[in-house]
């Protein structure tokens, strides 16, 4: 599916929301949408979706898509950052849900397993009555499940954990080629494994879109962890601007080209020495290393 977001306007009293915003989701792209709160990034998934009006146009596959968004609505899921509370037994959602989708509900229940959810236990529970977590993956089972051409995810693991939200991007990654994925996050995790374009909103204009490997070098710092024993481990790493913690352990953020080239001299220098060593990525705050160009 081939969406296009044309001179999108939307207002609030005297609040632009969106001025003046378009975008185009090509077919099979992964696109992540990101910015500050109040940005205009919900009123975009909202206006895309039908649930909220605005000035402009949004097309489909060449189609201007209308009042009547029935045939966009089958063909796009929807993964909010918080789950309904559905006051319906789990199994009867899953039920409606499958129903409305075509799909057999043991394909839904496939997904939610791999998620870690067992949904043989919850069948009878109001879907309500489950935890946050829960609610969200089983929210994620019945997107992923669903075959639709587009997906909008809103911060989908914002409730899971580690192993759930590890085996999320690894079903999002098995998606087809085809599908079209929309992401509004912060998390840097998943821009960099679910996405490979990015598009940067502020006061409601879009100010820098590009690659997701472009953004993260300007926007991302690599913090390395290192547990090592020994003077000649401590000598090094202090050398190389490692902050001693506690437990033998040591630290250092670094940009995030920088990562592999210090993993690597470590894994040298250290060899035998090193007991365990964790790297992640954290958003760099330095303003000064953003991305210069913006787009009007």
């Amino acid at each position: 599916m081939r969406i296009e977001l044309k001179g999108l306007k939307k207002r609030f009293g005297k609040v632009e929301a969106l001025r003046d915003v378009s975008l185009e989701l090509p077919t099979g792209s992964r696109t992540a949408l990101i910015g500050p709160n109040g940005s205009g990034k919900s009123t975009i998934v909202r206006v895309l979706l039908g649930a909220l009006g605005a000035d402009g146009e949004i097309s489909c596959d060449g189609t201007v898509v209308g009042e009547d968004r029935g045939e966009f609505a089958r063909r796009t899921a929807y993964v909010p950052q918080v789950a309904p509370r559905f006051a319906a037994p789990v199994q009867a959602v899953v039920r409606a849900v499958a129903a409305s989708r075509g799909i057999a509900p043991a394909a839904v229940e496939a997904i939610a397993r791999d998620l870690f959810v067992d949904v043989d236990a919850l069948r009878q529970r109001p879907f309500r009555a489950l935890s946050g977590g829960q609610r969200q993956k089983m929210l994620a089972a019945l997107a992923l499940a669903s075959g639709a051409e587009l997906m909008v995810f809103d911060e989908p693991t914002a409730s899971m954990d580690p192993r759930s939200r590890a085996a999320f991007f690894a079903a999002v990654e098995r998606l087809p080629a085809a599908t079209t994925v929309l992401l509004c996050s912060h998390r840097l995790e998943e821009i960099r494994r679910l996405v490979d374009r990015v598009v940067v909103l502020e006061e409601g204009v879009v100010k820098w879109r590009g690659e997701t490997t472009d953004w993260l070098d300007a926007h991302a710092e690599a913090v390395v962890e290192v547990r090592a024993e020994g003077d000649v481990a401590a000598a090094w790493l202090a050398a190389r601007g490692f902050a001693r913690g506690i437990g033998g352990w040591w630290n250092r953020a670094l940009p995030v080209a920088e990562r592999a080239g210090l993993l690597r001299d470590l894994g040298r220098e250290l060899n035998g020495q090193v007991h365990d060593v964790m790297a992640r990525d954290v958003e760099r705050l330095d303003p000064a290393r953003r991305p210069e160009s913006e787009i009007p």
